[in-house]
């Protein structure tokens, strides 16, 4: 039985209960549903046992499958380790880097900057750099690191910190004017508040410690933050974003810091990615320089 199993066969099964989902895995693949399916229809009469119960709506491990999907997804992974050992070229950093990361001025100006140096320093390697805002799954997606703020919950995946980032409540002076100046975190309820994916706004009392959370609504939801800052110049509500995003703004006095005495914790500015034991030489040597970059200039 085991000569006549097909390695393709299996890695096919363990993207599905990956994914959990035929048509996702035949998307990765790049083959049809009707491909997969019968890879796995294939895989179960060789094995002799049921490793997936198939609904019109769900798709469920069996107790068996779950055995074999445990067992098989570390085995291939260090099968995928020995081969790029293999084939990498350790002396070279060449080859494609799949990035994905928030927009925004970290994204568009800081990260692209760190792309483009590098990749003057390494003609050889191809860098695509997505900026798609969803919190993207590294595996599912194919991405190779991806850049986020805030606290990593995944352990499969390593998050290496990079900056403190600084955060800020704003307006602009007119929309003050206008609507008043909230004293407490409580009072945002009642003020027009530009967001992004976060509604939920954290403070510190800065004479007391307290901590607070309010959730905030507006007429604004954008997950850039360069929208943001344009929407809080146009008088058109109150934002809170990274101070780096808009300093010459705050410096200027085009926008103004809102509470004097509540202040935000700072976020996590990490670079994600899986935790392998074996790293394409191009990944290690961009991680290496990105964290060297931000080494260099922790202020941003």
């Amino acid at each position: 039985m085991i000569n006549h199993i097909n390695l393709a066969d299996i890695r096919s099964f363990v993207l599905i209960a990956q994914l959990g989902n035929f048509t996702k895995a035949a998307e990765v693949l790049n083959v049809s549903r009707s491909h997969v399916s019968r890879q796995i229809s294939q895989l179960e009469t060789e094995m002799g046992v049921t490793l997936l119960i198939r609904t019109t709506r769900t798709l469920k491990l069996t107790d068996a499958g779950r055995h074999f999907y445990q067992q098989c997804e570390g085995a291939l992974n260090n099968i995928d380790q020995a081969l790029l050992a293999a084939v990498d070229d350790v002396n070279e950093v060449k080859g494609k880097i799949r990035i994905n990361c928030v927009g925004g001025y970290l994204g568009e100006d800081v990260i692209a900057h760190i792309v483009s140096e590098f990749m003057l320093l390494h003609p050889d390697v191809d860098i695509h750099l997505d900026f798609s805002s969803h919190r993207v799954d590294l595996i599912e997606d194919d991405f190779d690191i991806a850049f986020r703020m805030g606290k990593l919950d995944d352990a499969g995946f390593v998050a290496r910190k990079l900056l403190d980032v600084s955060m800020n409540t704003l307006a602009s002076p007119e929309y003050i004017s206008q609507y008043g100046r909230p004293t407490h975190p409580k009072d945002l309820i009642h003020h027009r508040c530009l967001t992004g994916t976060v509604k939920r706004w954290s403070y510190v009392s800065l004479d007391t410690g307290q901590q607070t959370e309010v959730t905030v609504n507006g007429p604004l939801l954008c997950r850039n933050g360069r929208v943001l800052v344009k929407g809080a110049l146009a008088g058109n509500g109150i934002i809170r974003v990274p101070s780096c995003y808009c300093q010459q703004e705050i410096d200027a006095g085009k926008l103004v810091e809102v509470f004097d005495k509540w202040t935000i914790p700072t976020v996590e500015f990490s670079a994600i990615y899986h935790q392998d034991k074996y790293q394409p030489t191009r990944l290690r040597a961009f991680i290496a320089f990105t964290k060297s970059y931000f080494e260099r200039h922790p202020l941003l």
